[in-house]
């Protein structure tokens, strides 16, 4: 008997021996998991992942704030943040999904970026976009997720049509060219190392804003293919995007929440998994507003079967998404299978990005230095400048020489006005046309501002140096801005909610009786 309790005493010893550290005073290291060896393919760590979590883990995680794990050491992650020419804003789940606005680098409008015919300069922008991206999730990763809902992608046919501020063109062609620069700047150049996960906006045939979740856009074959699809696909094709959100709209009848092209059509675009998302609250529009679903459950069954793996809706509630889906599942609407499906796409994005390589992967380093840096400001300018486009030069008046000219007139309500748009952050400065002409005149220039047929203010000595920048961006108007007719109303902001970028609650203006469902060939 004293023999057995020796040996057993002995090997207990050496059962916690083997259990201390190799170094005295280090903590013991969490459970090595093969999730997070970076030396295993992808699908490997994909699959090891999914294995570990329950159900119900995976049901939460079809929400656009999919819940940390603490068990498996793994933090919150988050879908969406704007970033349609700069990071504009994002939503905090710690305050009730409440808007959180950058305040870094702004790009031109995609309009802008399309006016330079450029797209290695546009890649160059979208590489800067990704690294203030990094950089705002360096600080705080809550809040600024690093799946970027950009670039649009959808074609300006109609300006009545209401979001043509977001858009590149009306050719499917330049479109795609611009859109596909871009997203590969924002991804970092290779899909495998993901710098941030680009989702392309709106699948598909949209562009309206009045009623949009009631229209429907009745495209024939010839256009869907040749010009709707055509804008899409060179992105996805190229890595250039990670997924694509779907439109409020309906095509051809049904609405574009539950298309089946994710899991059809996508798949001859490319062999790479792709998180597709709704637009925000669009899954209830489902049974409410389209009632093309008698039930939730059945509308969120179809979601998920049609290819989309992010519910953005009900703020930062995800309770009743997961119902739903729960009971799609007990009603057999839906098997588990169905939900590993799209848990694969998620956790296929989120290991490219490095979430679970030690320090963040290739791209975990950049630090929040980035963010409106010199050299941003710089590409900031150079594409502002390349933006505009000359139409007439008379007697070589530009570039501007104060050698040769001491007095310029700046006319139009918006010669000394900043208008933002709905995906824009805060501007980290300002500078109207009106300063940058009277900055370039110099101290001895003069510049005035013609306003209802005369100069009503001149404009002599600068008495402070103006930085140049952003001049094709916006502010409200003040009162004074107010009193031309031709000037635009302020914008009203409101509470955004979680997610609501797409579903922002614009002020509607009245249009023209117009078809907002009929698309033509062009």
């Amino acid at each position: 008997m004293r023999n057995w309790r020796l040996r057993r005493g002995i090997t207990a010893l050496a059962l916690a021996l083997l259990a201390l550290p190799a170094v005295p005073g280090t903590a013991l290291a969490e459970p090595t998991y093969p999730f997070r060896d970076p030396s295993l393919p992808v699908n490997v760590r994909v699959d090891d992942l999914l294995g570990r979590l329950t159900q119900d883990e995976k049901i939460s995680w079809l929400h656009q704030y999919q819940p940390a794990i603490p068990r498996l050491g793994i933090g919150l992650f988050k879908t969406g943040t704007e970033a349609l020419h700069g990071v504009a804003w994002s939503t905090d789940i710690d305050n009730n999904g409440a808007v959180v606005k950058a305040r870094g680098t702004a790009f031109p409008q995609p309009v802008g970026m399309a006016s330079t015919w450029n797209t290695d300069l546009i890649q160059q922008v979208g590489s800067a976009v990704g690294d203030e991206a990094r950089g705002y999730h360096a600080q705080n990763p809550r809040v600024w997720g690093l799946n970027l809902w950009a670039p649009v992608v959808n074609l300006l046919r109609d300006p009545r049509w209401g979001r043509n501020e977001e858009g590149y063109s009306e050719d499917p062609l330049l479109t795609a060219k611009i859109s596909t620069a871009y997203g590969s700047g924002m991804t970092g150049g290779d899909p495998n190392h993901l710098k941030s996960a680009p989702t392309l906006k709106h699948y598909l045939a949209y562009n309206n804003e009045v009623r949009r979740d009631v229209t429907s856009s009745n495209v024939p074959p010839r256009v869907l293919n040749e010009y709707d699809r055509a804008a899409f696909k060179p992105a996805i094709a190229a890595g250039a995007a990670t997924g694509v959100m779907a439109s409020y709209n309906l095509v051809n009848g049904r609405p574009a929440t539950v298309d089946p092209d994710p899991m059809t059509v996508f798949r001859d675009w490319t062999d790479r998994p792709l998180m597709n998302v709704t637009d925000a609250w669009a899954p209830n529009n489902l049974v409410n507003t389209q009632k093309y679903y008698a039930t939730q459950a059945e509308g969120n069954a179809a979601i998920i079967k049609a290819g989309l793996s992010s519910f953005i809706t009900d703020d930062t509630n995800a309770q009743p998404t997961m119902t739903a889906i729960k009971q799609a599942l007990a009603s057999g609407l839906l098997t588990e299978a169905d939900i590993d499906a799209r848990i694969r796409e998620i956790l296929n994005i989120r290991f490219r990005l490095g979430e679970f390589d030690p320090g963040g992967g290739r791209h975990g380093g950049i630090t929040p230095d980035v963010i409106n840096s010199p050299e941003h400001q710089r590409l900031a300018r150079q594409a502002a400048g390349e933006a505009m486009v000359l139409l007439k030069n008379e007697r070589q008046a530009l570039p501007l020489d104060p050698a040769r000219t001491r007095k310029v007139a700046v006319l139009g309500p918006l010669a000394d006005t900043l208008y933002s748009d709905w995906y824009g952050g805060d501007l980290p400065y300002q500078v109207t046309a009106l300063d940058g002409i009277r900055e370039r005149l110099g101290r001895l220039g003069q510049c005035a501002r013609a306003r209802r047929g005369g100069p009503d203010r001149a404009e002599g000595r600068v008495d402070r140096p103006v930085r140049l920048g952003h001049r094709h961006h916006r502010r409200r108007p003040g009162p004074r801005d107010r009193r031309h007719p031709g000037a635009r109303r302020p914008v009203r902001r409101g509470r955004l909610g979680a997610g609501r970028g797409d579903a922002a609650q614009r002020r509607q203006r009245p249009l023209p009786r117009l078809q907002l469902g009929a698309v033509h060939h062009p």
